[in-house]
């Protein structure tokens, strides 16, 4: 998949900077990345388990009414804490070079993610957490080899991949409402205490898609930004490959 327009941010990027200067983030981004692998790592446990924290659930369970900043703060922190969704939203974002673009599919990945967070807790919808966890590891596969135009060379045609945003984006806010289904938390303020915390999530989510984007800018402008696209987007599928395996272990232990 090539990218379909050089008119974008990084391109004005490189009229501003010579080459040679950009180049010199080389080594940073190196060691950005290097310490976001070793934070996955050291975080694995609860980066893979998809939940809630034990100091947020205690704190959820003694609240009584609407608190919209808690809720926010715990919102953001989960976005910008969970790794399943960036991973998802990395690839996804990985060859969207126009800014237009990306606030489109990041929209629809909002709106799935906030349709069924609201509607599967209001609601009471259960389903087994680890397969819908599964199911998001699954949508970070299937975005790496989409990128790679595996998909189309497999099943002859490609899902419309605004479409496929969005439906992904509806198994992850679904796996955020399975957590909190398995909290015994007050069901007064619900609703109010749902939005604050969907809100939050925005607010991280752009936080986060802010810090990525400026990376990928710099990463795009150097020389080995063709090579590596190839080898980051299978980092991405064997990422996916690791969580599906992780939640399919628990389905079956537990």
């Amino acid at each position: 998949m090539r990218p379909s327009n050089a008119g974008t941010a990084g391109g004005a990027l490189s009229a501003l900077q010579p080459h040679a200067i950009l180049e010199r983030y080389r080594t940073a981004l190196i060691l950005v990345l290097s310490l976001c692998c070793a934070v996955l790592v050291a975080y694995a446990p609860d980066a893979f388990a998809h939940g809630v924290s034990d100091k947020d659930k205690a704190y959820i369970q003694s609240m009584q009414g609407v608190h919209v900043i808690p809720y926010m703060y715990l919102g953001a922190k989960h976005m910008v804490t969970g790794y399943d969704h960036l991973l998802f939203l990395f690839g996804v974002i990985f060859f969207l070079y126009r800014l237009k673009d990306v606030v489109n599919y990041v929209t629809l990945f909002a709106v799935g993610h906030s349709i069924t967070l609201l509607v599967g807790v209001l609601l009471d919808i259960h389903a087994n957490a680890y397969l819908v966890d599964a199911i998001i590891g699954f949508s970070v596969v299937y975005k790496a080899v989409d990128n790679l135009g595996g998909v189309k060379k497999l099943f002859g045609r490609q899902l419309n991949p605004k479409i496929a945003v969005f439906i992904f984006g509806l198994f992850h806010g679904f796996g955020l409402a399975t957590k909190i289904q398995e909290l015994s938390f007050s069901r007064d303020g619900l609703l109010g205490n749902l939005i604050s915390f969907n809100i939050g999530v925005e607010i991280g989510q752009f936080l986060a898609l802010s810090a990525i984007l400026i990376l990928m800018t710099l990463w795009r402008q150097t020389a080995w930004f063709g090579r590596s696209a190839v080898i980051a987007n299978g980092a991405l599928m064997c990422a996916g490959f690791v969580l599906i395996a992780y939640q399919l272990s628990g389905f079956i232990a537990g």
